[in-house]
């Protein structure tokens, strides 16, 4: 396949850096990271062993031209970017897959192109850019990948198993929406704690507070854990998510909740993209990850306290941060 990554930080380096390292033709559009990865390729270190790639690279997606395959590995805050970087990239036959974090990110695709165009893809891996063109795979890997409103087609599968081939674990799912609900379990505390926990604000989710701290030490995802009052405000939320699935037609076992403090207690002193983005001053992926979700929680009639109080301290310290 002729292959397309948009938005080569973390994730789409990484998963770009092992389709091509397995031969595919792969093209990264970079901007900041264009000369160094120009000169020395892309570097993943990774406990299942270090390799370098030296994928084509380039400025505009012009360059690159029709691709069997675009990957989208941008944060959502750049989906307005969208009407520039895909046309020149998506011919009838191309495969769009998001590898987006939250809701709504198929849907602004399929504003622009054929919804029969559009994957999407729920990765379930602990990765850190270090430095330009250079990324650190801590833990996992794991892809679920299913089409936008449809069954599985044979090309769900057939790039499925250039994932597989490639050494990424990849299953196919028939439930895309239940699949990003399910990510939602572990995105939405682990993403939203990280942050709120910089401004100490466990008062403030557990009810007690209003949002006026100033901003101090964050937490990772192992402190998370270790304290007692966070942890029970993470259930909670894992669990307001699980019934507003549920609510929606997307039945998810409460003991899911579990099962993913016990996967997150294996990554040790973790920190999800939203605290990196924080920490860094970028913008926060808030809609897509926690105002979207909520919305819907409310439509299906689901209470959810913990999300709504989440929301409000995201805002004030995404507003306080902006100053």
């Amino acid at each position: 396949m002729k292959i397309a990554v948009i938005g080569c930080g973390a994730l789409g380096s990484y998963y770009g850096a092992r389709l091509a390292r397995d031969g595919q033709e792969t093209h990264f559009l970079l901007r900041s990271d264009y000369d160094v990865v120009r000169r020395q390729g892309v570097r993943i270190l990774s406990s299942e062993g270090d390799f370098t790639v030296r994928p084509r690279v380039a400025r505009q997606p012009g360059e690159i031209g029709v691709a069997d395959l675009v990957l989208i590995g941008l944060k959502t805050t750049a989906n307005d970017q969208f009407p520039h970087l895909l046309p020149p990239l998506v011919g009838p036959q191309t495969a769009v897959l998001t590898l987006q974090n939250g809701l709504g990110n198929e849907e602004a695709l399929a504003r622009m192109i054929p919804p029969a165009q559009i994957l999407g893809g729920l990765c379930f891996v602990c990765l850190n850019r270090i430095e330009p063109g250079v990324i650190q795979h801590l833990a996992h890997g794991r892809i679920v990948l299913g089409e936008f409103q449809r069954w599985p087609e044979p090309r769900t599968h057939e790039i499925a198993g250039a994932f597989r081939h490639s050494g990424v674990p990849c299953t196919v799912t028939d439930n895309l929406a239940r699949a990003h609900w399910e990510k939602l379990v572990w995105n939405i505390p682990f993403n939203g704690l990280g942050v709120a926990s910089c401004a100490g604000q466990e008062g403030v989710l557990a009810g007690r507070l209003e949002p006026g701290q100033p901003l101090g030490a964050c937490l990772t995802t192992d402190l998370l854990l270790a304290d007692p009052e966070w942890l029970a405000i993470m259930r909670e939320l894992m669990l307001e998510v699980i019934a507003s699935a549920t609510a929606l037609g997307y039945a998810i076992p409460p003991e899911y909740a579990e099962l993913q403090i016990s996967r997150t207690r294996e990554m040790g002193a973790y920190r999800a993209s939203t605290l990196i983005d924080f920490a860094r001053g970028q913008a926060l992926e808030l809609e897509s990850l926690f105002a979207e979700p909520l919305r819907q929680a409310r439509a299906a009639g689901v209470a959810t306290p913990r999300l709504e109080a989440l929301n409000r301290v995201l805002a004030h310290v995404a507003s306080v941060r902006a100053g």
